[in-house]
């Protein structure tokens, strides 16, 4: 019997029962940590570099567990369930999760998203019945948080409730809560280092602290586009970019400078020898750990693969 198919008999035999739930949301987290293997061949015996298949959420992506979070606090505090309409600024995850979320607790969302986001992100949040609003393609990410702004400034009727991740730290909180203690027990506290890029930084941030919760001497490092004009859709290169407020550049270990070729050609390489099919975020990510793994002679690397590359296709 070959070891793949002894490994699985195992599995089988285990006989774990399937699981099953109240509803959509309890679905969120709980994402398979997997440790990577072709792309790590030259790294030293004693150095692993493993990735949280975070593409494996219900809503296909690493957002909908600050999504989840946001409506659950805001539904908490009454700033929802009312009638009013989540709105945010978003590049297409969080929209995703805001619209998935909104359509399972009958909250209408509304989405102002850069023009140019993939035809498959307009497509899935309109599937969800989420509204869209476009702004100037040219001005990326920061250009649909300022739109987002203007409109709640103009709302004198109090429609939406504005989700503000790039500020609510209810983003920060659900990383805290849920990623860090998840990644701590699937390492058995043997995690040394977590790596992720920013974007809102909502998973560096809260899954950094969460882990510093357990261990200090647990290293967080994020990664960002190495110049302003970069191909890393969802991700901000923060000298050039408005600031998130979540965003606590002085709690990082260090920040790894991540070129969009790179980040582009490990995406490809992750899926064609790991099997893994993420987006350029997720290559963006498993770049800036490679670059901290080859600096170790010991040592076990975590970051994320944040969505699916089924999201990218065709751009």
């Amino acid at each position: 019997m070959s070891s793949f198919h002894s490994a699985w008999t195992h599995r089988l035999e285990k006989n774990h029962p399937p699981r099953r739930h109240d509803g959509l949301l309890e679905l969120i987290g709980d994402t398979p940590l997997v440790r990577l293997s072709a792309v790590t061949r030259e790294l030293p015996e004693d150095v692993q570099v493993w990735v949280k298949l975070e593409n494996m959420n219900p809503g296909g992506s690493v957002k909908d567990r600050p999504a989840r979070q946001i409506f659950g606090d805001a539904l908490e505090e009454g700033k929802l369930g009312d009638g009013q309409v989540l709105i945010d600024a978003t590049s297409g995850n969080t929209g995703i999760a805001y619209a998935m979320i909104g359509a399972a607790l009958g909250v209408d969302v509304e989405l102002v998203m850069p023009t140019n986001v993939s035809p498959q992100r307009k497509q899935i949040v309109q599937a969800y019945g989420a509204e869209i609003v476009y702004s100037d393609p040219m001005e990326g990410s920061d250009g649909a948080i300022r739109l987002v702004r203007e409109i709640v400034e103009e709302d004198q009727e109090g429609k939406y409730f504005y989700a503000d991740q790039y500020r609510n730290p209810s983003n920060v909180r659900a990383h805290e809560m849920s990623t860090a203690p998840e990644i701590w027990e699937q390492t058995a506290g043997r995690i040394t280092h977590f790596v992720a890029s920013t974007g809102t930084s909502g998973t560096v941030m809260g899954t950094g602290r969460g882990l510093k919760s357990f261990n200090p001497d647990i290293q967080v490092i994020g990664g960002q586009p190495s110049d302003s004009f970069h191909g890393l859709e969802g991700l901000k290169h923060m000298p050039t970019s408005i600031q998130p407020g979540i965003y606590e550049e002085e709690e990082l270990d260090d920040i790894r400078w991540i070129d969009t070729d790179d980040a582009w050609d490990m995406a490809d390489e992750l899926a064609r020898r790991e099997g893994i099919a993420g987006g350029y975020s997720s290559g963006a990510n498993v770049v800036a750990a490679l670059e901290v793994a080859q600096t170790l002679e010991s040592g076990l690397v975590v970051t994320v693969i944040c969505d699916h590359s089924d999201r990218y296709i065709g751009e």
